[in-house]
């Protein structure tokens, strides 16, 4: 697992962004594949900053890994979702390792959402986790989230002796349900798009319960929910981690670049804080579970997140969303409520 870490350092120290200048500023914000819940995510922003002028690009990815090393080191790219348990474990090898202290130098929190519920889809007979020893099972990609929090799903749960497959879940699931693979780890916000639009006979497939000790211990317990998915007839007691968006500490000092990524960073943070009511009603349903003061440990947030949360930030949006729903007199309770949530914010980030 070390030399993953190892490997992704030395990725990240291939550029930093404070190396560009940028001809045509672009704003990208790389997400995951086409049927997860991050490129979702990542949609519904877009849609926001298209209203007010702020036209932002939705990158496909393999997912978290993929996502810092491009928020790190590829150009003009200034927001990526990365599960929380992969800050957790590189915050942990940081310690010791000078390299990799370089390399994660700059990266910063941008907002916590929601949880993302481990999806393992297994075969009938295979009851837990200690079953999948023996067994061929597709892992994700092997620059993906899924592929680490699977990788230390098996190692806390002393899984021996598994065939493990670096297959994206797109990929994993028809070699599941033909019957060349036991069983597929997918780490994705519930409900997953891949999953509701396939044809999976809940008589000869289940996602496992995720109940170890050492896993209930170690990450998020939660539940998938009875008609989650038509396969899913009863409550599934599984594990999750925190997505979180991620950004860069742009010095708009430095040059006209950073100073661009740092406004933008800036206008989307007041933009998805102003709008978060509005993205739980027409988003992707994880909205609803975004808890914004869940920021992960050991970890900063950056001052350009900060500047958008202040009070008096001026935002210029070309069609002011917020402006619009203050016009109504219904929402007034609402403004109040994004004016408190901003000073709760602001507390609990300084």
């Amino acid at each position: 697992m070390f030399g993953l870490f190892r490997i992704m350092a030395l990725m990240l120290l291939v550029l930093s962004p404070t190396q560009l200048i940028a001809k045509e500023f672009k704003l990208n914000i790389m997400t995951g594949g086409p049927k997860g819940t991050y490129i979702q995510i990542g949609k519904n922003l877009a849609t926001l900053g298209a209203e007010c002028g702020r036209p932002l690009n939705v990158v496909e990815s393999a997912g978290s890994l993929e996502n810092l090393v491009g928020v790190r080191s590829k150009p003009y790219t200034q927001f990526g979702i990365v599960q929380s348990d992969v800050l957790d474990y590189l915050k942990a090898f940081q310690a010791g390792d000078k390299e990799l202290q370089k390399s994660l130098w700059g990266m910063r929190i941008m907002f916590p959402l929601y949880n993302e519920e481990i999806h393992v889809l297994t075969r009938r007979d295979i009851r837990s986790l200690a079953d999948l020893s023996g067994r061929r099972v597709a892992i994700g990609k092997k620059d993906s989230g899924t592929f680490l929090t699977a990788s230390l799903i098996m190692d806390i749960g002393r899984v021996q002796n598994v065939n493990r497959l670096a297959v994206g879940a797109s990929d994993a699931l028809p070699k599941l349900l033909n019957g060349e693979i036991d069983a597929m780890f997918y780490v994705t916000g519930a409900p997953a798009k891949l999953f509701s639009e396939s044809q999976i006979d809940g008589s000869q497939f289940h996602l496992l319960p995720l109940v170890e000790p050492a896993l209930q211990a170690s990450y998020i317990p939660t539940v998938i929910k009875a008609g989650t998915y038509p396969f899913v007839t009863e409550p599934v007691n599984v594990v999750a981690v925190k997505a979180v968006l991620m950004t860069y500490e742009y010095n708009p000092r430095q040059n006209n670049y950073l100073r661009q990524s740092c406004k933008a960073v800036s206008d989307f943070s007041n933009l998805l804080v102003t709008n978060l009511d509005r993205l739980r009603r027409e988003g992707h349903p994880k909205w609803n579970n975004v808890d914004l003061s869940a920021i992960p440990p050991g970890w900063k947030v950056g001052k350009c997140v900060k500047a958008g949360l202040s009070l008096n930030y001026k935002f210029q949006c070309k069609r002011p969303l917020a402006a619009k729903a203050a016009n109504s007199p219904a929402n007034a309770l609402d403004n109040e409520y994004l004016n408190l949530l901003k000073k709760r914010l602001r507390k609990k980030l300084n």
